[in-house]
Protein backbone atom coordinates (compact mmCIF):
# COMPACT_ATOMS: atom_id res chain seq x y z
CA UNK A 1 0.00 0.00 0.00
CA UNK A 2 0.99 3.55 -0.16
CA UNK A 3 0.49 4.53 -3.43
CA UNK A 4 2.58 2.36 -5.58
CA UNK A 5 0.26 -1.06 -5.70
CA UNK A 6 -2.08 -3.22 -3.72
CA UNK A 7 -1.15 -6.61 -3.56
CA UNK A 8 -3.77 -9.19 -3.87
CA UNK A 9 -1.88 -11.83 -2.27
CA UNK A 10 -0.12 -11.44 0.29
CA UNK A 11 4.13 -10.53 -0.37
CA UNK A 12 7.16 -10.80 1.37
CA UNK A 13 9.03 -7.75 1.41
CA UNK A 14 12.67 -8.25 1.73
CA UNK A 15 15.12 -5.53 3.52
CA UNK A 16 19.42 -5.62 2.71
CA UNK A 17 20.91 -2.88 5.01
CA UNK A 18 18.18 0.79 5.43
CA UNK A 19 16.51 -0.36 2.08
CA UNK A 20 14.10 -2.54 0.23
CA UNK A 21 15.79 -4.78 -2.12
CA UNK A 22 13.20 -7.23 -3.24
CA UNK A 23 9.30 -7.76 -2.84
CA UNK A 24 7.73 -10.80 -3.93
CA UNK A 25 7.35 -14.27 -2.56
CA UNK A 26 10.77 -15.83 -1.12
CA UNK A 27 9.70 -19.63 0.50
CA UNK A 28 13.73 -20.53 0.79
CA UNK A 29 15.41 -17.18 0.75
CA UNK A 30 16.99 -16.58 4.74
CA UNK A 31 17.07 -13.34 6.44
CA UNK A 32 18.45 -12.74 10.06
CA UNK A 33 15.11 -11.50 11.18
CA UNK A 34 11.74 -13.00 9.64
CA UNK A 35 8.43 -10.76 10.93
CA UNK A 36 5.38 -12.67 10.27
CA UNK A 37 2.99 -9.96 9.07
CA UNK A 38 0.15 -12.53 8.14
CA UNK A 39 -3.56 -11.02 9.01
CA UNK A 40 -2.18 -7.19 9.27
CA UNK A 41 -1.54 -4.93 6.67
CA UNK A 42 1.92 -3.55 5.53
CA UNK A 43 2.51 -0.02 4.90
CA UNK A 44 5.23 2.85 4.23
CA UNK A 45 5.98 4.21 7.79
CA UNK A 46 3.85 6.91 8.65
CA UNK A 47 4.68 10.74 8.31
CA UNK A 48 3.92 12.81 10.37
CA UNK A 49 3.87 16.56 8.65
CA UNK A 50 3.89 18.67 11.63
CA UNK A 51 5.60 17.90 14.93
CA UNK A 52 6.69 20.06 17.97
CA UNK A 53 9.88 17.68 19.28
CA UNK A 54 11.81 20.25 18.39
CA UNK A 55 10.05 22.68 19.79
CA UNK A 56 10.09 20.61 23.35
CA UNK A 57 13.89 19.92 22.96
CA UNK A 58 12.47 16.33 23.35
CA UNK A 59 15.06 15.50 20.54
CA UNK A 60 17.55 15.86 22.64
CA UNK A 61 16.08 14.05 25.94
CA UNK A 62 13.84 11.64 24.40
CA UNK A 63 15.75 10.43 21.50
CA UNK A 64 13.78 7.44 21.28
CA UNK A 65 10.25 9.28 20.50
CA UNK A 66 8.47 6.33 21.31
CA UNK A 67 4.97 8.22 21.09
CA UNK A 68 5.40 8.38 17.30
CA UNK A 69 6.75 5.01 16.63
CA UNK A 70 4.03 3.54 18.01
CA UNK A 71 1.78 5.18 16.05
CA UNK A 72 3.64 3.53 12.77
CA UNK A 73 5.58 7.34 12.65
CA UNK A 74 8.96 6.64 11.28
CA UNK A 75 9.44 10.05 10.23
CA UNK A 76 8.77 13.73 11.53
CA UNK A 77 8.97 17.28 10.37
CA UNK A 78 9.94 20.10 12.97
CA UNK A 79 10.59 23.47 12.62
CA UNK A 80 6.82 24.58 12.42
CA UNK A 81 4.92 27.58 13.26
CA UNK A 82 7.55 30.13 12.35
CA UNK A 83 10.13 28.35 14.82
CA UNK A 84 13.41 26.26 14.15
CA UNK A 85 16.37 25.01 16.02
CA UNK A 86 18.73 26.39 13.42
CA UNK A 87 19.53 28.08 11.61
CA UNK A 88 20.89 30.66 14.81
CA UNK A 89 22.63 34.14 14.07
CA UNK A 90 23.73 34.59 18.16
CA UNK A 91 23.36 31.06 19.13
CA UNK A 92 20.17 31.95 21.00
CA UNK A 93 17.08 29.59 21.37
CA UNK A 94 14.33 32.60 22.20
CA UNK A 95 11.89 31.67 19.03
CA UNK A 96 10.76 28.39 21.03
CA UNK A 97 11.09 29.46 25.07
CA UNK A 98 7.06 29.73 25.14
CA UNK A 99 7.09 25.88 24.13
CA UNK A 100 10.26 24.45 25.67
CA UNK A 101 12.98 25.00 28.05
CA UNK A 102 15.52 26.48 26.54
CA UNK A 103 18.30 25.98 28.99
CA UNK A 104 18.28 22.16 28.49
CA UNK A 105 20.39 21.93 25.44
CA UNK A 106 23.91 23.13 25.08
CA UNK A 107 23.80 25.03 21.90
CA UNK A 108 26.72 24.67 19.95
CA UNK A 109 25.81 25.27 16.28
CA UNK A 110 24.51 28.33 14.35
CA UNK A 111 23.98 27.38 10.54
CA UNK A 112 21.55 24.52 9.78
CA UNK A 113 24.61 22.33 8.27
CA UNK A 114 26.01 22.37 12.17
CA UNK A 115 22.52 21.46 13.26
CA UNK A 116 22.62 18.76 11.50
CA UNK A 117 25.80 17.87 12.42
CA UNK A 118 25.02 18.14 15.86
CA UNK A 119 21.98 15.99 15.32
CA UNK A 120 23.70 13.04 13.81
CA UNK A 121 26.19 12.62 16.66
CA UNK A 122 23.09 11.72 18.79
CA UNK A 123 21.09 8.89 18.57
CA UNK A 124 17.78 8.73 17.14
CA UNK A 125 14.72 7.09 16.86
CA UNK A 126 12.86 8.56 13.97
CA UNK A 127 13.75 10.03 10.79
CA UNK A 128 13.94 13.90 11.26
CA UNK A 129 13.40 16.85 8.55
CA UNK A 130 12.95 20.86 9.49
CA UNK A 131 11.18 24.02 7.90
CA UNK A 132 13.06 27.17 8.70
CA UNK A 133 11.64 29.03 11.20
CA UNK A 134 10.16 32.81 9.99
CA UNK A 135 10.77 33.95 13.40
CA UNK A 136 13.73 32.06 14.61
CA UNK A 137 15.31 34.31 11.94
CA UNK A 138 13.37 38.23 12.64
CA UNK A 139 14.06 37.56 16.46
CA UNK A 140 17.76 37.28 15.44
CA UNK A 141 17.67 40.46 13.63
CA UNK A 142 15.49 42.66 15.55
CA UNK A 143 15.00 40.93 18.92
CA UNK A 144 11.73 41.47 20.31
CA UNK A 145 10.36 44.63 18.93
CA UNK A 146 7.70 44.50 16.63
CA UNK A 147 7.91 46.26 13.28
CA UNK A 148 8.76 45.83 9.85
CA UNK A 149 12.20 44.78 8.52
CA UNK A 150 14.24 47.69 6.91
CA UNK A 151 15.43 46.79 3.16
CA UNK A 152 18.96 45.99 4.91
CA UNK A 153 17.50 43.60 7.12
CA UNK A 154 15.05 42.04 4.49
CA UNK A 155 18.23 41.46 2.57
CA UNK A 156 19.88 39.55 5.20
CA UNK A 157 16.98 37.46 6.23
CA UNK A 158 17.00 36.42 2.58
CA UNK A 159 20.03 35.18 2.27
CA UNK A 160 20.28 33.63 5.50
CA UNK A 161 16.95 31.79 4.29
CA UNK A 162 18.65 30.65 1.34
CA UNK A 163 21.34 29.12 2.66
CA UNK A 164 19.61 27.22 5.35
CA UNK A 165 17.40 25.43 2.21
CA UNK A 166 20.43 25.12 0.73
CA UNK A 167 21.78 23.12 3.40
CA UNK A 168 19.10 21.23 3.75
CA UNK A 169 15.73 22.47 5.13
CA UNK A 170 13.12 22.09 3.79
CA UNK A 171 11.39 25.19 3.27
CA UNK A 172 9.77 28.39 5.29
CA UNK A 173 7.61 28.16 8.30
CA UNK A 174 5.79 31.27 9.60
CA UNK A 175 3.54 31.62 12.85
CA UNK A 176 1.81 34.69 12.09
CA UNK A 177 -0.72 34.19 14.89
CA UNK A 178 1.79 34.58 17.25
CA UNK A 179 3.33 37.59 18.99
CA UNK A 180 6.00 38.48 16.86
CA UNK A 181 5.15 37.85 13.90
CA UNK A 182 1.10 38.69 13.92
CA UNK A 183 2.28 42.09 11.82
CA UNK A 184 4.43 40.64 9.16
CA UNK A 185 3.54 42.71 6.34
CA UNK A 186 2.65 40.38 3.09
CA UNK A 187 5.36 42.01 1.14
CA UNK A 188 7.87 40.32 3.31
CA UNK A 189 6.47 37.29 3.02
CA UNK A 190 6.18 37.19 -0.64
CA UNK A 191 9.78 38.01 -0.72
CA UNK A 192 11.24 35.17 1.21
CA UNK A 193 7.97 32.56 -0.40
CA UNK A 194 9.72 33.45 -3.59
CA UNK A 195 13.10 32.66 -2.33
CA UNK A 196 11.74 29.18 -0.92
CA UNK A 197 9.97 28.31 -4.36
CA UNK A 198 13.45 29.26 -6.13
CA UNK A 199 14.57 26.27 -4.38
CA UNK A 200 12.04 23.94 -4.22
CA UNK A 201 10.90 24.08 -0.87
CA UNK A 202 7.42 24.01 0.98
CA UNK A 203 5.44 26.64 2.70
CA UNK A 204 3.67 26.31 6.07
CA UNK A 205 1.89 28.53 8.06
CA UNK A 206 -0.08 28.44 11.17
CA UNK A 207 -2.59 31.43 10.29
CA UNK A 208 -2.54 35.12 11.81
CA UNK A 209 -6.89 34.46 12.51
CA UNK A 210 -8.46 30.97 13.47
CA UNK A 211 -11.71 33.12 14.45
CA UNK A 212 -14.54 35.32 12.65
CA UNK A 213 -11.88 36.97 10.67
CA UNK A 214 -10.51 33.34 9.37
CA UNK A 215 -11.11 33.62 5.69
CA UNK A 216 -8.93 37.03 5.60
CA UNK A 217 -6.11 34.47 6.52
CA UNK A 218 -7.39 32.09 4.14
CA UNK A 219 -7.63 34.42 1.49
CA UNK A 220 -3.99 35.93 1.95
CA UNK A 221 -2.64 32.63 2.24
CA UNK A 222 -3.45 31.78 -0.98
CA UNK A 223 -2.83 35.08 -2.44
CA UNK A 224 0.73 34.19 -1.39
CA UNK A 225 0.40 30.50 -3.22
CA UNK A 226 -0.63 31.91 -6.60
CA UNK A 227 1.80 35.20 -6.42
CA UNK A 228 5.07 33.04 -5.79
CA UNK A 229 3.14 29.20 -6.98
CA UNK A 230 5.04 27.56 -3.50
CA UNK A 231 3.92 24.35 -2.09
CA UNK A 232 1.83 25.66 0.60
CA UNK A 233 0.77 23.65 4.06
CA UNK A 234 -1.62 25.33 6.30
CA UNK A 235 -0.86 24.39 10.05
CA UNK A 236 -3.12 22.75 12.09
CA UNK A 237 -6.72 23.98 10.48
CA UNK A 238 -8.73 23.28 12.79
CA UNK A 239 -12.62 24.29 13.51
CA UNK A 240 -12.82 26.74 16.44
CA UNK A 241 -16.14 26.50 17.95
CA UNK A 242 -17.60 29.87 17.16
CA UNK A 243 -16.27 30.14 13.84
CA UNK A 244 -17.95 27.11 12.28
CA UNK A 245 -19.29 29.32 9.38
CA UNK A 246 -15.65 30.99 8.53
CA UNK A 247 -14.39 27.54 9.10
CA UNK A 248 -16.56 25.98 6.33
CA UNK A 249 -16.42 28.76 3.57
CA UNK A 250 -12.35 28.32 3.94
CA UNK A 251 -12.14 24.78 3.88
CA UNK A 252 -14.53 25.07 0.44
CA UNK A 253 -12.35 27.80 -0.86
CA UNK A 254 -9.33 25.41 -0.73
CA UNK A 255 -10.55 22.98 -2.08
CA UNK A 256 -12.30 24.59 -4.97
CA UNK A 257 -8.58 25.40 -5.90
CA UNK A 258 -7.34 24.19 -9.16
CA UNK A 259 -5.56 20.70 -9.21
CA UNK A 260 -2.23 22.89 -10.23
CA UNK A 261 -2.52 25.17 -6.46
CA UNK A 262 -0.19 22.44 -4.60
CA UNK A 263 -2.15 23.22 -1.52
CA UNK A 264 -3.20 21.55 1.90
CA UNK A 265 -3.97 21.62 5.60
CA UNK A 266 -2.72 19.33 8.13
CA UNK A 267 -5.19 18.19 10.69
CA UNK A 268 -5.43 15.88 13.52
CA UNK A 269 -8.55 13.84 14.70
CA UNK A 270 -8.95 15.44 18.19
CA UNK A 271 -11.50 18.39 19.33
CA UNK A 272 -8.67 19.49 21.67
CA UNK A 273 -6.08 22.49 21.50
CA UNK A 274 -2.88 23.10 22.97
CA UNK A 275 -2.09 26.91 23.58
CA UNK A 276 0.32 28.68 24.97
CA UNK A 277 -1.17 30.90 28.14
CA UNK A 278 -0.29 34.18 26.19
CA UNK A 279 -2.94 33.52 23.39
CA UNK A 280 -5.94 34.26 25.75
CA UNK A 281 -5.22 37.43 26.27
CA UNK A 282 -6.97 39.88 24.04
CA UNK A 283 -5.50 41.21 20.89
CA UNK A 284 -4.40 44.47 22.10
CA UNK A 285 -2.32 43.05 24.82
CA UNK A 286 -0.33 40.80 22.75
CA UNK A 287 1.12 43.42 20.18
CA UNK A 288 4.44 43.87 22.33
CA UNK A 289 6.88 41.13 23.24
CA UNK A 290 6.71 38.29 26.38
CA UNK A 291 8.67 41.01 28.93
CA UNK A 292 6.12 43.91 27.40
CA UNK A 293 2.77 41.36 27.63
CA UNK A 294 4.08 40.32 31.58
CA UNK A 295 4.63 44.20 32.53
CA UNK A 296 1.00 44.82 30.59
CA UNK A 297 -0.91 41.42 32.98
CA UNK A 298 1.39 42.97 36.28
CA UNK A 299 -0.15 46.33 35.97
CA UNK A 300 -3.11 46.73 38.35
CA UNK A 301 -4.34 49.44 36.52
CA UNK A 302 -4.58 47.42 33.34
CA UNK A 303 -6.13 44.43 35.47
CA UNK A 304 -9.25 45.53 34.51
CA UNK A 305 -9.48 46.38 31.56
CA UNK A 306 -7.65 42.85 30.14
CA UNK A 307 -10.35 41.04 32.14
CA UNK A 308 -13.23 42.62 30.78
CA UNK A 309 -11.41 42.18 27.33
CA UNK A 310 -10.71 38.30 27.60
CA UNK A 311 -12.96 36.02 25.26
CA UNK A 312 -15.50 33.84 27.87
CA UNK A 313 -14.62 30.60 27.89
CA UNK A 314 -15.61 26.99 29.37
CA UNK A 315 -13.53 26.90 32.51
CA UNK A 316 -14.08 23.18 32.65
CA UNK A 317 -13.12 22.61 29.29
CA UNK A 318 -9.19 24.17 30.26
CA UNK A 319 -6.74 22.12 31.73
CA UNK A 320 -3.37 22.98 32.50
CA UNK A 321 -0.50 20.99 31.11
CA UNK A 322 2.60 22.65 31.33
CA UNK A 323 3.08 25.58 34.11
CA UNK A 324 6.93 25.77 34.72
CA UNK A 325 7.94 26.34 38.67
CA UNK A 326 4.53 25.76 39.52
CA UNK A 327 3.75 21.83 38.81
CA UNK A 328 1.11 21.10 41.51
CA UNK A 329 -1.34 22.91 39.65
CA UNK A 330 -0.60 21.07 36.23
CA UNK A 331 -3.83 18.96 35.11
CA UNK A 332 -6.25 21.12 37.01
CA UNK A 333 -8.56 22.89 35.27
CA UNK A 334 -9.55 26.61 35.07
CA UNK A 335 -12.43 26.09 37.46
CA UNK A 336 -9.99 24.22 39.93
CA UNK A 337 -8.32 27.16 40.03
CA UNK A 338 -10.87 29.52 41.03
CA UNK A 339 -11.02 27.37 44.63
CA UNK A 340 -7.02 26.83 44.68
CA UNK A 341 -6.09 30.74 44.43
CA UNK A 342 -9.23 32.19 46.13
CA UNK A 343 -10.23 34.59 43.12
CA UNK A 344 -13.90 34.45 42.12
CA UNK A 345 -13.48 35.44 38.42
CA UNK A 346 -11.68 32.12 36.08
CA UNK A 347 -10.62 35.11 34.07
CA UNK A 348 -8.72 36.31 37.49
CA UNK A 349 -7.56 33.48 37.75
CA UNK A 350 -5.77 32.53 34.48
CA UNK A 351 -4.23 36.04 34.69
CA UNK A 352 -2.67 35.10 37.89
CA UNK A 353 -1.42 31.95 36.00
CA UNK A 354 -0.18 33.60 33.98
CA UNK A 355 1.62 35.92 35.97
CA UNK A 356 3.23 33.35 38.10
CA UNK A 357 4.74 31.17 35.05
CA UNK A 358 5.45 34.12 33.51
CA UNK A 359 3.77 33.40 30.45
CA UNK A 360 5.70 30.23 29.99
CA UNK A 361 2.50 27.84 30.36
CA UNK A 362 0.66 25.79 28.35
CA UNK A 363 -3.12 24.36 28.48
CA UNK A 364 -5.23 22.17 26.64
CA UNK A 365 -8.68 23.49 25.68
CA UNK A 366 -11.33 21.80 24.00
CA UNK A 367 -12.71 24.27 21.65
CA UNK A 368 -13.02 22.63 17.81
CA UNK A 369 -16.17 20.90 16.61
CA UNK A 370 -16.29 17.32 16.00
CA UNK A 371 -18.17 16.91 13.29
CA UNK A 372 -16.51 19.64 10.69
CA UNK A 373 -13.14 17.73 12.48
CA UNK A 374 -14.42 14.58 10.25
CA UNK A 375 -15.96 16.63 6.99
CA UNK A 376 -11.88 18.20 7.38
CA UNK A 377 -10.41 14.29 7.61
CA UNK A 378 -11.80 13.34 4.49
CA UNK A 379 -10.84 16.25 2.32
CA UNK A 380 -8.70 15.54 -0.31
CA UNK A 381 -6.23 18.30 0.89
CA UNK A 382 -5.89 17.74 4.12
CA UNK A 383 -2.87 15.62 5.86
CA UNK A 384 -2.46 14.10 9.21
CA UNK A 385 -0.32 15.70 11.59
CA UNK A 386 0.06 15.09 15.19
CA UNK A 387 0.90 18.95 16.16
CA UNK A 388 2.88 17.23 19.08
CA UNK A 389 5.85 15.94 21.01
CA UNK A 390 6.97 12.70 21.98
CA UNK A 391 8.33 13.60 25.79
CA UNK A 392 9.16 10.90 28.26
CA UNK A 393 6.89 10.46 31.39
CA UNK A 394 9.59 11.26 34.16
CA UNK A 395 10.72 14.63 32.21
CA UNK A 396 12.27 16.81 35.11
CA UNK A 397 10.03 19.69 34.11
CA UNK A 398 6.14 17.96 34.85
CA UNK A 399 3.92 18.48 31.61
CA UNK A 400 1.07 16.26 30.42
CA UNK A 401 0.77 14.58 26.83
CA UNK A 402 -2.20 15.55 24.78
CA UNK A 403 -3.93 12.44 23.10
CA UNK A 404 -2.80 13.26 20.21
CA UNK A 405 0.71 13.02 21.04
CA UNK A 406 0.80 9.26 21.32
CA UNK A 407 -2.73 7.99 18.68
CA UNK A 408 -3.31 10.41 16.53
CA UNK A 409 -2.50 8.18 13.30
CA UNK A 410 -4.36 4.78 15.07
CA UNK A 411 -6.91 7.15 15.70
CA UNK A 412 -7.44 8.72 11.90
CA UNK A 413 -6.87 4.87 10.78
CA UNK A 414 -9.47 3.81 13.53
CA UNK A 415 -12.28 6.55 12.20
CA UNK A 416 -11.20 5.43 8.74
CA UNK A 417 -12.68 1.93 8.95
CA UNK A 418 -14.90 2.31 11.42
CA UNK A 419 -16.77 5.09 9.85
CA UNK A 420 -15.89 4.01 6.25
CA UNK A 421 -14.86 7.52 5.81
CA UNK A 422 -12.46 6.71 2.38
CA UNK A 423 -10.66 3.53 0.94
CA UNK A 424 -8.14 2.20 3.20
CA UNK A 425 -5.54 3.21 0.54
CA UNK A 426 -6.05 6.44 0.12
CA UNK A 427 -6.10 6.72 3.62
CA UNK A 428 -2.38 4.96 3.90
CA UNK A 429 -1.50 7.48 0.85
CA UNK A 430 -2.74 10.82 3.08
CA UNK A 431 -0.13 9.71 5.77
CA UNK A 432 2.62 8.35 3.39
CA UNK A 433 2.97 9.15 0.21
CA UNK A 434 1.40 12.26 -0.27
CA UNK A 435 3.21 14.10 2.06
CA UNK A 436 6.44 12.32 1.25
CA UNK A 437 5.43 13.93 -2.25
CA UNK A 438 4.66 17.40 -0.63
CA UNK A 439 8.12 17.55 1.50
CA UNK A 440 10.59 16.16 -1.07
CA UNK A 441 11.41 12.98 0.85
CA UNK A 442 12.88 10.71 -1.91
CA UNK A 443 12.73 7.21 -1.30
CA UNK A 444 10.12 7.33 1.33
CA UNK A 445 6.54 7.25 1.47
CA UNK A 446 5.77 4.35 -0.58
CA UNK A 447 6.88 0.18 -0.55
CA UNK A 448 9.28 -0.08 -3.53
CA UNK A 449 12.40 -2.00 -4.62
CA UNK A 450 15.25 0.49 -3.73
CA UNK A 451 13.33 2.44 -1.17
CA UNK A 452 14.34 2.92 2.36
CA UNK A 453 12.76 0.59 4.49
CA UNK A 454 10.20 2.51 6.62
CA UNK A 455 7.79 0.20 7.49
CA UNK A 456 4.35 -0.12 9.75
CA UNK A 457 2.80 -3.52 9.92
CA UNK A 458 -0.47 -2.53 11.94
CA UNK A 459 -4.19 -4.48 12.11
CA UNK A 460 -7.66 -3.56 13.39
CA UNK A 461 -9.35 -5.28 16.08
CA UNK A 462 -12.97 -4.63 16.98
CA UNK A 463 -14.09 -3.24 20.26
CA UNK A 464 -17.38 -2.12 22.03
CA UNK A 465 -18.26 0.23 24.51
CA UNK A 466 -21.84 0.83 25.03
CA UNK A 467 -23.62 -0.95 22.34
CA UNK A 468 -20.95 1.34 19.69
CA UNK A 469 -18.75 -0.88 17.75
CA UNK A 470 -15.70 0.53 16.49
CA UNK A 471 -12.37 -0.96 14.77
CA UNK A 472 -8.87 0.02 16.61
CA UNK A 473 -6.38 0.29 15.09
CA UNK A 474 -3.26 -1.48 16.68
CA UNK A 475 0.36 -1.07 15.20
CA UNK A 476 2.66 -4.40 15.88
CA UNK A 477 5.67 -3.39 14.66
CA UNK A 478 7.87 -0.59 13.22
CA UNK A 479 10.92 -0.78 10.85
CA UNK A 480 12.95 2.61 10.58
CA UNK A 481 15.90 2.70 7.84
CA UNK A 482 15.93 -1.14 8.09
CA UNK A 483 16.06 -1.48 11.92
CA UNK A 484 13.14 -2.94 13.97
CA UNK A 485 12.79 -0.29 16.04
CA UNK A 486 9.18 -1.13 17.83
CA UNK A 487 8.13 -4.39 18.56
CA UNK A 488 5.86 -6.30 21.43
CA UNK A 489 4.76 -2.89 22.47
CA UNK A 490 7.51 -1.17 23.29
CA UNK A 491 11.27 0.46 21.67
CA UNK A 492 13.35 -1.85 21.14
CA UNK A 493 16.58 0.21 21.33
CA UNK A 494 17.32 0.36 17.83
CA UNK A 495 18.01 4.42 16.62
CA UNK A 496 18.20 4.28 13.10
CA UNK A 497 16.10 7.02 12.47
CA UNK A 498 18.07 9.81 9.85
CA UNK A 499 18.25 13.59 9.60
CA UNK A 500 16.66 14.25 6.54
CA UNK A 501 18.20 17.50 3.74
CA UNK A 502 16.32 19.08 1.31
CA UNK A 503 17.15 17.80 -2.30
Amino acid sequence: MGGVEKYSEPKDVFVNGDKISAIGNFPDKGADQVIDGGGAYLAPGFIDANTDSDHYISLFDYPEQEDFLRQGVTTIMGGMCGASLAPLLYGSLESIQKWGDVGKVNVDWHSVQEFFAALERRPLGVNFGTLIGHSTIRRALIGGSIRELTKNELGVFGGTLRRAIEEGGMGLSTGLGYVHSYKTPYSELKFLASITKELGGVYATHLRRTDGELMESIDETIKLASDTGIKTVVSHFTPIIGAEAEYEKGLKKIEALPKEFDFHFDIYPFTTSVLALYTFLPPWVRSGGREVMLANIKDQWMKPRIVKDMSKMNPWDFTIAQAPGNDHVVGKTLHDLVDIFNIPDYREALLKLMVITELRGVAFYRNINANLITIALKSPRSLIASNAASFRETSPVKALKPERATSTFTKFLSLVETKNLMPLENAVKKITSEPARKFGLKGRGTIKEGNYADLALFSFKESRKEAVISMDCEVACVVVNGGVAFKNGGFTGNFAGHVLRHG
